[in-house]
């Protein structure tokens, strides 16, 4: 075995044991958030921080930035197959990047993160945001310190951005959300003004939370979602966790007064699922075994929950199956019902609200994240900044915290530049969908007689199966022959609510 051929298989086993880490700490979390015992949960934060020490330890080793000296060698390049070569390349910018975080930081950190999600499920659950304000300060005072030790890009923010869409700036989304807001607060004043408004009278009952859950497994199932490599759970706040191909696991929550929500969180949360499922096998036990971004990753939730999901086609096909999980309650025709769960019209949240005004909520947050990054505003200013920003945007002002600032588990966990991941992912989503009505035979006559398969197929082959080994925009310039352009979004909104409306 030549030296580099050595050097290869520590690195790979390096790498392997760092993803052990990631599962059984994935599976701690899940766990934490689908029921364990409030009682065990700082014993369980602390257990959550000593493994995550382990891990942060392992990956920013002396050892391993050896292994990667040696493997970027041009000729230890040579011998390398392109997935290892792609793999010692991004584990380089996470290893500069982690390395750069003395340990016992980190560690203290991850309880703190773990704790602070924890108390926010309470703080939400009582609209108590003064209980929850001490956590959220010490998030961003961490975040704040990592930034310092990583050094700010061209803003404070942009550091934050580059990890969950790697190369975008708030330079970019600054115009790109500048356009979308240019195009879509008319289009949201025209639909106001229509007199066409669709009836939603017959969603407001109350909806039997078994015939609930029955029909989102339905739903899955019929997605494509492998129920032997995955589960649906209940949680607060809906989430995936992809641990490994073989184990994909989702959640949803259930209002009992809303067939919707449960429905759509499902189908967005089997998007994620499917994408993580259908990673090929050769790059199991990497770090490439996962989605290469964040906006990636919302592009294929919000193409299943919104594209597919919240289409007329979609419908025409699993109406009737919906009327007979909820005999007598929804008594309505298929156009009446799609025109409904379509309806536009300024909402506190996020998750429940429509295409089109869903990206002012994700402007709004974007806008204060920057606010707190790049102009210094504190914790206990959020809930004001919050209620204005509603006011201003939406025309709406949220009547608690519970139903404003503490309604997303995002900011309690840290994950501070997420949000625009979600727009990023309508984006990505009506591009391409574009694509797949040209390439596809028939695409929305499958959606119709629900033959979803077809579609899952062309994703995996075009997106799902490569992980991380495309970098976003190499992804989406393969998908659909060009670079990300935001006019495919609006385009799409127009066309559809245009009709619905009758504009």
């Amino acid at each position: 075995m030549t030296v580099h051929k050595e050097t290869t298989a520590k690195f790979l086993e390096t790498i392997r044991k760092v993803k052990s880490y990631e599962e059984a700490l994935g599976v701690l979390y899940w766990d934490l958030r689908t029921g364990a015992p409030r009682k065990g949960m700082d014993t369980r934060s602390e257990a959550i921080g000593a493994l995550s020490g382990d891990m942060f330890k392992l990956s920013t080793s002396p050892e391993l930035g050896e292994y990667l000296n040696e493997l970027e060698q041009p000729a230890a390049q040579e011998q390398l197959s392109d997935i290892e070569r792609k793999l010692v390349s991004e584990t380089r910018k996470d290893y500069d990047r982690s390395v750069k975080i003395p340990p016992k930081l980190y560690q203290e950190y991850v309880v703190l993160a773990s704790q602070s999600e924890s108390k926010w499920e309470e703080a939400k659950a009582n609209n108590d945001y003064a209980g929850f304000q001490p956590y959220l300060e010490k998030v961003i005072n961490y975040t704040q310190q990592f930034i310092d030790l990583w050094g700010p890009k061209a803003t404070r923010y942009d550091t934050l951005l580059d990890q969950y869409e790697p190369g975008m700036t708030t330079a970019e989304l600054d115009r790109v959300f500048g356009g979308l807001r240019e195009q879509l607060v008319p289009l949201a004043s025209a639909i106001a003004a229509s007199p066409h408004q669709p009836d939603t009278s017959f969603l407001g009952q109350k909806y039997d939370k078994q015939a609930q859950k029955a029909f989102s497994l339905f739903i899955l199932n019929q997605m494509g979602y492998n129920f032997e490599a995955g589960r649906l759970d209940e949680s607060t706040h809906p989430f995936a966790t992809g641990l490994n191909p073989g184990d994909v696991r989702i959640t949803t929550r259930y209002l009992e007064n809303d067939v919707t929500s449960a429905l759509f969180g499902t189908i967005h949360e089997g998007g994620h699922a499917l994408y993580e499922q259908n990673i090929m096998p050769e790059l199991i036990g990497t770090t490439l075994c996962t989605g290469t971004s964040m906006g990636i990753h919302e592009s294929q939730s919000r193409f299943w929950e919104n594209v597919i999901g919240r289409s007329k086609p979609f419908w025409e096909q699993y109406f009737g199956k919906l009327q007979e999980n909820f005999p007598g309650q929804l008594d309505v025709s298929v156009d009446q019902f799609y025109r409904g769960i379509n309806v536009v019209e300024p909402s506190l949240i996020r998750i429940e609200a429509d295409e089109l005004t869903y990206n002012l909520h994700i402007i709004i947050r974007y806008e204060i994240e920057k606010m707190i990054f790049n102009e210094g505003a504190k914790a206990a200013d959020l809930p004001a900044i919050w209620n204005d920003k509603y006011k201003e945007y939406l025309g709406i002002v949220p009547p608690s915290n519970a139903e404003g600032v503490l309604q997303d588990v995002h900011w309690s966990g840290g994950a501070f530049g997420y949000f625009p991941s979600y727009s990023l992912g309508n984006m990505y989503a009506a591009q391409m969908a574009d694509t797949m009505e040209r390439e596809l035979d028939g695409f929305w006559n499958l959606v119709g007689r629900g033959e979803l398969l077809p579609i899952k197929e062309w994703l995996t082959e075009r997106i799902y199966k490569y992980g991380k080994l495309k970098s976003p925009s190499e992804l989406i310039q393969s998908v659909t022959g060009k670079p990300l352009d935001p006019q495919h979004l609006v385009n799409y909104l127009e066309r559809k609510y245009k009709d619905i409306y009758k504009l």
